[in-house]
């Protein structure tokens, strides 16, 4: 908070992020009722900055929101021609047939795209309707009414110095009301976490599951280029040391997305996600792909994997979460933007009656009904226990009885009713004792490469005058607990070498916090064992600049 009066905007609806879902939302509200006043504010230094998603896109919510998206000149431009699936071992690989494979699973009809470059598009069609769009305005602090309700966001705060105070530049930044605030933050995203743990939104619902994705865009020789061929591996190398796997996707001008998941509730804290996804690029099915080429982009994010069990009441007094703020991911798909789409349609028409009926600043229930009961639930629902399946009894389990109940879902009926998750990814945390140490190869700077290397490749930059936004709810943790306990996972676990344990001679082993490097993955936030880290937005426009993920 602060004492330097702010200035007040007022209007229907506020949206905080500029990704699927709030463009989506915003769109609506245009379309429907063009004097409907609405701003979407994004932390980004423009939008699609902080997008990055595999991604290959169903285009249903697309269809829904813009039907003639085609002539509009969307940037879908990569059908899906060829669909392949394979078990890795070390030195081979294993075709999984697509017969056998339930009708979700197959991708013929969905298109390679840029999520970033999709949402460009969207901001400019948002923006033709008379939607504003600021970005470079991060959104630091909910606005709450005289009962309670959110009433809105307080966005472009600049200019504190490193210990919190004013500095001469000081801007106090603006007080953004509205009828409803939707929070479209993407995973984690801090004004969404406070939302959930003020109105105790997660109670009743299992505890939300993620996993860390990381990509890399590679131009690779155009002799082993295959333009619309989507490839999805598992196995090797994570083997069961933890759950996820890879994709590959063959998008145009002789570019490859390649991508490596891991779930976040791995065991071992000697397990280093990065160093996983390096591994994985010398076998020799993708060193072969890769060689030759050069990588030309980096990026991480954390990914929603809960899916139907695990989303949260969606909407309390003023304010509705959408998109990955819920966790609408369907993970045997590796899909989720969607459901993002069609969730930011059905806020924004639940928002709309409630405002042509005078209401304001209650819960939009009709909402969080439609998400439930209408398609973003039927697609979660037909997939729900192959995550807990995976968690609780391996890969071959998943791909086994995962793939048994999702053909069962599809007649109706479940082997399994609703499964469990159990624990948090923090919970699912061993000590160290318990484990061996991991021995990773040493990156070779052609296939693989370091951390701080690779970081370059995502154009990250914060101002470094300003407060650290990655903060510790008790200083001590990391050395007292985490590091002798938990080998300091840490250390390991951000895919952006934010965090490490220094060791002077004759002095104490220190903690650093290298927040310039931070990607905005909240891989920090979700995995922590002592759940000490606290994920905050820095100021507007900071972070990763993603050209074209």
């Amino acid at each position: 908070m602060t004492d330097t009066p702010r200035e007040t905007m007022e209007y229907d609806v506020v949206i905080v992020g500029a990704g699927p879902a709030g463009l989506s939302a915003a769109i609506r509200l245009k379309q429907h009722n063009p004097d409907c006043e609405v701003v979407v504010l994004e932390k980004g230094s423009e939008v699609g900055a902080h997008i990055l998603s595999g991604a290959v896109l169903d285009p249903i919510g697309l269809n829904a929101l813009i039907p003639d998206w085609k002539e509009k000149g969307a940037p879908l431009n990569v059908p899906v021609r060829e669909d392949n699936f394979y078990y890795l071992g070390e030195a081979g690989q294993l075709r999984i047939p697509n017969a056998p494979m339930p009708p979700l699973m197959d991708n013929h009809g969905n298109y390679i795209v840029s999520m970033g470059n999709v949402c460009r598009w969207m901001a400019e069609q948002a923006e033709e309707l008379g939607v504003e769009i600021f970005p470079g305005m991060a959104c630091s602090e909910l606005v709450y009414g005289d009962k309670g309700e959110v009433k809105g966001v307080v966005a472009g705060e600049f200019g504190k110095n490193p210990d919190g105070s004013k500095s001469d530049a000081y801007e106090p930044g603006m007080e953004l009301h509205g009828k409803y605030v939707f929070l479209s933050e993407g995973v984690r995203g801090s004004l969404s976490k406070q939302v959930i743990d003020k109105f105790d939104l997660s109670a009743g619902h299992e505890p939300q599951k993620y996993g860390l994705g990381m990509k890399e865009i590679w131009e690779i020789d155009p002799a082993k280029h295959k333009e619309g061929t989507v490839t999805h591996t598992m196995g090797w190398p994570l083997g069961s040391n933890a759950g996820g796997g890879s994709f590959i996707y063959h998008l145009d001008k002789n570019q490859v997305y390649v991508g490596f998941v891991v779930h976040l509730n791995y065991k071992n804290p000697h397990l280093f996600p990065y160093m996983e996804f390096q591994r994985f690029k010398h076998h020799p099915m993708v060193a072969d792909l890769l060689e030759g080429g050069k990588r030309v982009a980096y990026g991480a994010r954390a990914i929603s994997e809960g899916g139907y069990q695990s989303m949260p009441k969606m909407v309390a007094p003023g304010v509705a979460l959408l998109g990955c703020s819920v966790g609408m991911v369907n993970v045997p798909r590796i899909k989720g933007n969607h459901n993002a789409m069609l969730s930011g349609i059905a806020a924004a028409d639940a928002a709309l009656e409630a405002i042509a009926a005078g209401r304001a600043s209650d819960e939009l229930s009709a909402y969080e009904e439609e998400v439930r009961s209408g398609e973003i639930g039927a697609d979660l629902k037909k997939v729900r226990n192959v995550k807990p399946l995976w968690s609780k009894s391996g890969l071959m389990a998943s791909l086994v009885l995962g793939g048994a109940d999702m053909w069962a879902n599809t007649l109706g009926f479940s082997l399994f009713g609703t499964m469990s998750h159990g624990k948090s990814d923090a919970e699912a945390t061993e000590e160290a004792a318990k484990h061996k140490p991991i021995d990773y190869p040493k990156p070779d700077g052609k296939l693989s490469f370091d951390r701080l290397t690779n970081v370059a490749f995502s154009f990250t930059n914060h101002e470094e005058s300003q407060p650290a936004h990655l903060t510790l709810k008790d200083a001590s943790v990391p050395v007292s607990v985490n590091l002798p306990r938990y080998a300091g996972p840490s250390a390991r676990y951000c895919p952006a070498g934010v965090y490490e344990f220094v060791e002077e001679e004759g002095k104490d082993t220190r903690f650093v916090i290298n927040f310039q490097n931070c990607v905005h993955c909240k891989t920090c936030d979700i995995k922590d064992p002592a759940q000490n880290i606290v994920w905050t937005t820095p100021q507007g426009g900071d972070g990763p600049n993603y050209p074209n993920m």
